[in-house]
């Protein structure tokens, strides 16, 4: 196929914090590539999810959800990653949860930039019993924005994905692939691993462990034989938290780690040795210095 016949484009997906921005990235990828949690403030970095067919690529960019409420320096470290996200790219998913829409939703749309095109992506539609009621909260939708798009669908459905796919195609430029056709991520195994791990610690932590906790990988090499070594940090807000994810007698930590090692090594395709430490650094989120080390900037 040509160039010219090829479209290759950015795409944002953007809401507030736990409309499903996560799991529809995944989905359109097919490969997971972004943690998934009930915890707000899950995603913290902007992460490329990548998908290529035989006439155009996509490149999903999954941003945190836009912080109203905890104004501290991880917090606005992850809003400018936002900002930044939306002047970059050629189309924006707009993500809201059907028949929601709340002043969270509204402080986002009001950074939606004019001159893009914003699909509304209404999620969880299934969740919807009366699909008659989303009339007029479409309608009234549409009064405050004039939408490229109005997709309602549900990220857990393959044919609404596809759905989604075949719309979006319009809307990105002729240009050749950015990516090779076998790639999904820009981000490499050492970022992934960190990411995975602290999925399983909000997994199986739920409310007992809040928000401040960070993965740093202190450690990935890999041996002549394949097997990927990890160590990492996980670093923890408050010193009460580091019994109640260490648990009794260190078995929770050890199940937390069990399931990232299982992740990664199917993740990899490869296998993985992982060592975990518990540390505890006060402020961390407010830490502007330890952000950055953390990969925390401007670009997110």
């Amino acid at each position: 196929m040509s160039d010219e016949a090829f479209r290759c484009g950015f795409i944002a997906v953007v809401g507030r914090p736990n409309v499903g921005k996560s799991t529809l990235v995944n989905a359109l990828v097919g490969a997971k590539v972004s943690i998934v949690s009930a915890k707000p403030q899950t995603t913290r970095h902007r992460i490329h999810g990548i998908r290529t067919e035989h006439d155009a690529q996509y490149i999903f960019v999954d941003t945190p959800g836009f912080q109203t409420r905890h104004r501290n320096a991880l917090n606005q470290a992850m809003n400018r990653t936002v900002q930044a996200v939306l002047v970059e790219v050629d189309v924006i998913l707009f993500v809201l949860e059907a028949g929601r829409f709340g002043a969270a939703d509204e402080q986002v749309l009001r950074l939606l930039p004019a001159d893009k095109p914003v699909l509304l992506v209404a999620n969880k539609v299934d969740l919807i019993k009366d699909k008659d009621s989303l009339l007029p909260w479409i309608k009234d939708l549409s009064e405050r924005r004039a939408f490229a798009e109005i997709v309602p669908m549900s990220a857990l459905k393959a044919r609404d994905v596809e759905r989604l796919l075949v719309v979006l195609k319009t809307y990105l430029p002729p240009s050749p692939p950015l990516y090779d056709s076998d790639q999904f991520t820009d981000r490499d195994e050492r970022f992934l691993a960190a990411e995975i791990l602290r999925e399983k610690i909000f997994r199986l932590t739920g409310d007992e462990v809040p928000y401040g906790v960070n993965v740093a990988i202190e450690r990935f090499s890999v041996e002549e034989s394949g097997l990927k070594r990890i160590e990492a940090t996980i670093w923890v807000d408050r010193a009460s938290h580091r019994p109640i994810l260490l648990g009794e007698r260190g078995q929770r930590m050890k199940r937390i780690a069990t399931e990232a090692r299982m992740e990664m090594e199917r993740l990899f395709g490869a296998k993985v040795f992982l060592q975990c430490w518990v540390k505890v650094k006060h402020g961390w989120a407010e830490n502007e210095a330890l952000l950055k080390s953390l990969g925390f900037d401007a670009r997110g």
